[in-house]
């Protein structure tokens, strides 16, 4: 056990990762905290102190970093899935690796995502940001934005490309709504729902795409212009997973073409960069969205509610707290 204060691990965290205060406070009591803005203001005097270290998305935990680490015991990352940590050499090196990748049924109860991700269909298809916008500028003139609706949800196909956790709450919505659903999915099955044998088929069938794959070597930009070239024309494209899915000039010109109808996004390729705030006015999809009324773009906050923060965090926290028990017995 981590008996006492004179015995408290050292534990390197982050402050872009914005723990809630209960959490951090949880920190502070049971770990020596050392607190930096980012992984890159890492230095090789703080890294050979640390036992745990935070490993926030968009930074690589590579073997560089490990070795850098000679007291290191656990390596933690409040995520899904940790592809930006070598968990190979991590094991072989014999540290922990925390993360929440095997929590299954306790993020059943984190439902935000797939909320969010409904709200953005419907803000979507039926203009809502643009309907709020035209009331503002004393317009009151809902048929002009009706003639851009050409079906009710209940008339659409829906396609989910990845049926986990997130994709099956997105599914039975859409079965709520009176939709017809299918999936693609190399990894699970659902009776439930169609399934579709490729990409191809689910793109050809379906009138909105909503993607929730997980982001591997092999999914980088699994939508691109063959995927939407194949899509209906006036299909829609949602995106609440990882904005590396999705092929975002073949998106831009698809837009752009009217091929189409619009797309909604939470998430960019790039927003793990370093200078990616400073570089966001330039990015070619902000600057089209601002005159077009067929983008919204979102920041990535499908998963922000307070209470599905806590929940996580909490959750992670005694997940951390036992992992690094075993390590000092």
């Amino acid at each position: 056990m981590l008996e006492t204060k004179k015995h408290r691990p050292c534990l390197l965290y982050y402050d872009m990762l914005s723990y809630c205060d209960t959490v951090r406070g949880l920190l502070e009591e049971h770990f020596q905290v050392i607190t930096l803005p980012d992984p890159s203001y890492d230095t090789d005097d703080i890294l050979k102190t640390v036992e745990v270290c935070m490993a926030p998305l968009g930074f690589k935990f590579d073997r560089a970093k490990i070795d850098k680490c000679p007291k290191l015991k656990v390596i933690a990352s409040s995520t899904l899935s940790v592809p930006h940590i070598e968990t190979d050499y991590a094991m072989l090196k014999g540290i922990g690796v925390c993360s929440l990748s095997n929590e299954k049924e306790f993020m059943k109860s984190i439902t935000p995502t797939s909320e969010l991700t409904w709200g953005l269909i419907i803000a979507l298809t039926r203009r809502i940001p643009w309907a709020h916008k035209m009331v503002c500028s004393g317009q009151w003139n809902g048929r002009e934005l009706g003639r851009k609706t050409p079906k009710m949800l209940s008339r659409m196909n829906l396609g989910i490309i990845g049926l986990g956790r997130l994709g099956s709450l997105v599914a039975a919505y859409g079965k709520a709504f009176g939709m017809r659903v299918y999936y693609y999915s190399p990894t699970s099955r659902d009776d439930s729902y169609e399934r579709c044998e490729n990409l191809s088929d689910l793109a050809a069938c379906s009138d909105i795409v909503s993607v929730h794959a997980h982001l591997t070597p092999q999914t980088v930009k699994i939508i691109n212009m063959d995927f939407i070239q194949a899509m209906r024309p006036g299909s829609f494209i949602i995106n609440t997973a990882r904005g590396a899915l999705i092929d975002e000039s073949a998106l831009l010109n698809a837009l752009q073409s009217g091929h189409l109808g619009g797309a909604a996004l939470d998430v960019l390729a790039e927003e793990y960069e370093l200078d990616f705030k400073a570089s966001l006015k330039n990015s070619p999809l902000v600057e089209y969205a601002k005159s077009h009324d067929n983008l919204i773009i979102t920041p990535h906050y499908a998963g922000a509610t307070i209470d599905a923060w806590e929940k996580t965090q909490m959750r992670f926290f005694d997940l951390l707290y036992e992992a690094i028990n075993v390590k000092n017995h």
